[in-house]
Order: structure tokens, then C-alpha cells, then sequence
């Protein structure tokens, strides 16, 4: 009977334990196999650049009567031709070169017995083979990282040309030489590819943002929530997605929403919102309390004006001497705004109220009228550079009184007008605000092309292309820490 309940027990709490250990990502990116492409492109420079930069040791020895020493050897040419990078499940990137050749170029001297000779060698490495594979994981800070390489590297043949009085004693002494040479060069291959993933790639994922501030108000979660996903055509990245009040950093909304599901995968990369991002945005600017407009005198439309001045005649007349006071207005969100994403749209609803005062000069503000307001917001969604826009305009509008029925007909007359209000003054001013939008989890050098917007049944997709506006170099070169000078 105990082992019974014990069942039940474990049974009812089963839901919870699979719902805390995957948290649902409010943020979403997939790359596809046509973005890794891309990247296989710039990935190649790079690569090329930092095998150019190997420092190989000198190599020195003697036979005999003769003693050699092979110096400053120098990377003078690369030929790279075929290259792959390929997906490989569950969390690895595979970076495969073929049949590669690299030209070097190496300072020589010679001494036999009392014959001295120094000059420069030609050589040139083939069949080149270097297979690398890179693990990526999530970080502490829930950043993504390359967090292993294994890598090997090897040589199929090595040539090298002599010329110069000792040509002969150089060809005897060629296969020491070039066998060294072969060895060295091999040895220097994958240190400087682990230096450059482990150390310099990891310093360009630096650049995406984790957590940082959106505006004076609000900041964004960009977090990782779990290591990313590989399958053979595409790499998940889940992140958290979540927009907190600065006021308080460590405040946590729960997430609710319908996880995106991606199953495009025709363009480079598609990033998908759910509705819990857009909420969270919102629900942030209401805790920090920004969610409210004051309009007073002059900023109130005159026609308006003129209409609440009858409206509330009665009113204003009895506070006489003070009728020629101005009018304020105050819109103040009630509750946080909600977003619904369905494929027809995206809207966002609001509540608020509208406060009417009098303000007389020299004397507390006396209310007119206090009224509750529904309305239905159309949001476009859009990418501008890297930044994810929303554009909102008024779709529906109501409003009612708080006291009484009666009170909501008198209120009827002010419908078009106010609503006149929402649409010329109130809605540009918010849109204002939003414009300058939110940054997305991207690299910095990596920008979108050819933006499509999708929405979903709780979700939206955003699908693009990739081009790189700045070189992987130029973004490492920007962010490598000076050295540090010696005490």
C-alpha cells in the first residue's frame, strides 16, 4: 500500500520535474546547412590566415663532418581547395581539409670543415590533411562557447629545392632535412588551430549578447538554457529570451507560452519569438513604471479640448473661479499589455486609464472624469539591421466609466475623439519610444539579408540570410586584450 502511493505520488509530480528540467525558450535560432556554408567561407580565410602565422623551430644537427642549421622558416603560400564543414549530432561542428599544400621558405647554412655556406631554401609541403572537430557547449553565463578541439594534422610528402656551390652536400643531407622539416611543421598545425578556436573564435562569441540593457528601462536575457542542439542539417541554439525592469534585475517571469518549433530550414538562419518574449518586454516597462503619458495645455488637441470643456461643463463651471484652468490628461496602463500571435496577425492588448483634471495654478489638480479603457493594438513585426522592430498601431478602442452604466453612456460622445487622440498623438509617441528596437543574439560582423517575417499559432519565425560585414580577423583584431605591460 505505501509502495502504492508512493507510485502516485511520484506519478503526480513527474509533470513538474520534466516542465522545471526544459524550460521553454522564449528565443529560438536555427542555422542552417546553407549558413554554415557561409560561414565555411570566412572560416577558410581565417584558417588560411592563422596557418600563414606558424612559427616553426629552428632545426639543426650534423652528419659526419657536416653541420647544418634550417632557420626563420616562413609561410609563403596556401592552397586550401578542398574543405568541409559539416553538422555532426549531438553538439560538434567537423572542419575537414583534403590534399592541401603549403609553400614555405627557410634560411640555410652549412659548414664543412672549412667550407661555409648560407642561403635561402624553397619548400613545399603536400598532401596536407588536417581534420578538426569542435565541441560547443553553453558556459556558466549561459554563453555559447567552443568548449573542446581534437584535431589531427599530417603530411603526405615534403619537397625541397636547392641551389648554390654545395648543392650535392644539400641533397645529401635532404632527406634529414625535409623529414625534420616535415615533422616540425606537422607539430605546429594544430596548436595554432587550437589557439585559434579555443582562444580567438571564443573571443568573437564574446560579442553576442547575453544580458544587457535594452534602454534607461529595461534589459534582455539572452541566455543559453541548455547546450546546443546538432542534428546532420541544422544547430538549435535555445535561449532564454526574457526582458527584466532595471530597477529590478533579478525579477523572474515565468514562461507559459507555446515553445517556437522551427521546421524551415531553405534559408541560412530563422530565429523564432514566442509570445512570453513580447510579454516579458512588456511586462517589464510596467514594473519599471514608464507605462504611463501625461498630456497638459497646449499638448492637449484643441478640438478635444473644446469637447470636454462641454462634456464637463457642469462640472467645471461650479469650480468657478478656476475654469479657465488647463486641461491635463493622464494615460496610465492598468495591468500589463498581452500579446497574442496567431498566423492571420500579432496584436497586443491593453488596459488603462484615462484621468481628466483641471489644473488651476497654485492649487491641486481637480478630476473630472476617470474612465477605463480597452483597446486591441495590430503589431508588424521587423528586422532593421539587427535589431527586432514592432511598429503598433490602434485597431480597437472602448471606453467605459468605473461608477456606473449611466456614466459609460454619457461617456459615448468622447468615443471618436478620443480615439482620434490614441491614433495622432498617443501612438506615434509610443512607437517612438520602441523604435529603436532590441538587439538580436548575433555575432558582431554577421548581419541579415533578405528578411521574412512568419507568424504562427504562439509564435513568429523570422528567416534571412547571413553576410558578414565585417571579417572574423577584424572582429578579433578589435577585441584582443593590449598586453599587459611588465612591473
Amino acid at each position: 500500500c505505501e509502495m502504492a502511493a508512493g507510485s502516485c505520488l511520484l506519478l503526480l509530480l513527474l509533470p513538474s520535474l520534466v516542465t522545471a528540467s526544459h524550460s521553454p525558450p522564449g528565443c529560438k535560432i536555427r542555422i542552417t546547412s546553407k549558413g554554415l556554408d557561409l560561414v565555411k567561407q570566412e572560416g577558410l580565410r581565417f584558417v588560411e590566415q592563422e596557418l600563414q602565422n606558424i612559427t616553426v623551430s629552428d632545426l639543426h644537427g650534423n652528419e659526419g663532418q657536416f653541420q647544418y642549421n634550417i632557420s626563420q622558416v616562413k609561410v609563403t603560400d596556401l592552397q586550401l581547395a578542398f574543405s568541409d564543414l559539416n553538422f555532426q549530432p549531438q553538439q560538434h561542428l567537423v572542419f575537414n581539409i583534403n590534399n592541401a599544400s603549403i609553400s614555405l621558405r627557410f634560411r640555410r647554412q652549412l659548414l664543412y670543415w672549412f667550407f661555409y655556406d648560407i642561403g635561402s631554401i624553397n619548400a613545399s609541403a603536400d598532401g596536407v590533411h588536417i581534420y578538426t572537430v569542435l565541441q560547443l557547449a553553453k558556459d556558466e553565463a549561459g554563453r555559447l562557447k567552443i568548449s573542446n578541439m581534437t584535431c589531427n594534422a599530417s603530411i603526405a610528402r615534403m619537397h625541397a629545392g636547392f641551389s648554390g656551390t654545395l648543392r650535392k652536400v644539400y641533397e645529401f643531407l635532404s632527406t634529414f632535412i625535409v623529414t625534420g622539416m616535415r615533422f616540425l611543421l606537422s607539430q605546429q598545425i594544430c596548436p595554432s588551430l587550437e589557439h585559434a578556436s579555443l582562444v580567438l573564435l571564443n573571443s568573437l562569441l564574446d560579442t553576442v549578447p547575453v544580458r544587457n540593457y535594452v534602454d534607461e528601462h529595461i534589459g534582455i536575457d539572452y541566455s543559453l538554457l541548455r547546450d546546443p542542439s546538432v542534428s546532420t542539417e541544422t544547430l538549435d541554439l535555445d535561449f532564454k529570451g526574457m526582458f527584466f525592469p532595471r530597477v529590478r534585475e533579478d525579477q523572474e517571469l515565468e514562461n507559459h507560452a507555446v515553445e517556437p518549433v522551427i521546421k524551415e530550414t531553405e534559408r541560412m538562419v530563422y530565429v523564432a519569438f514566442s509570445e512570453y518574449f513580447f510579454d516579458s518586454a512588456m511586462h517589464s516597462y510596467f514594473q519599471a513604471g514608464v507605462l504611463t503619458i501625461e498630456l497638459q495645455g497646449e499638448k492637449v488637441p484643441k478640438d478635444l479640448e473644446v469637447l470636454l470643456r462641454a462634456t464637463f461643463f457642469g462640472t467645471i463651471f461650479m469650480l468657478s473661479p478656476s475654469v479657465d484652468a488647463p486641461l491635463r490628461l493622464v494615460l496610465q496602463v492598468s495591468a500589463p499589455p498581452r500579446c497574442t500571435i496567431k498566423p492571420s496577425g500579432t496584436s497586443v492588448s491593453v488596459s488603462a486609464f484615462l484621468n481628466i483634471s483641471l489644473v488651476p495654478p497654485d492649487r491641486p489638480p481637480v478630476q473630472l472624469s476617470s474612465m477605463a479603457m480597452e483597446t486591441k493594438l495590430s503589431a508588424k513585426v521587423f528586422l532593421q539591421g539587427k535589431a527586432l522592430r514592432v511598429q503598433l498601431d490602434l485597431r480597437r478602442f472602448r471606453i467605459y466609466s468605473k461608477q456606473s452604466a449611466l456614466e459609460s453612456l454619457a461617456l459615448f460622445s468622447l468615443q471618436a475623439p478620443l480615439k482620434t487622440l490614441l491614433q495622432l498623438t498617443i501612438m506615434p509617441i509610443i512607437n517612438e519610444r520602441t523604435k529603436k528596437g532590441v538587439q538580436i543574439p548575433l555575432p558582431e560582423g554577421m548581419d541579415f539579408t533578405r528578411e521574412v517575417v512568419t507568424n504562427h499559432a504562439g509564435f513568429l519565425t523570422v528567416g534571412a540570410d547571413l553576410h558578414f560585414s565585417k571579417g572574423l580577423r577584424e572582429v578579433i583584431e578589435k577585441y584582443r586584450p593590449l598586453p599587459t605591460a611588465a612591473a
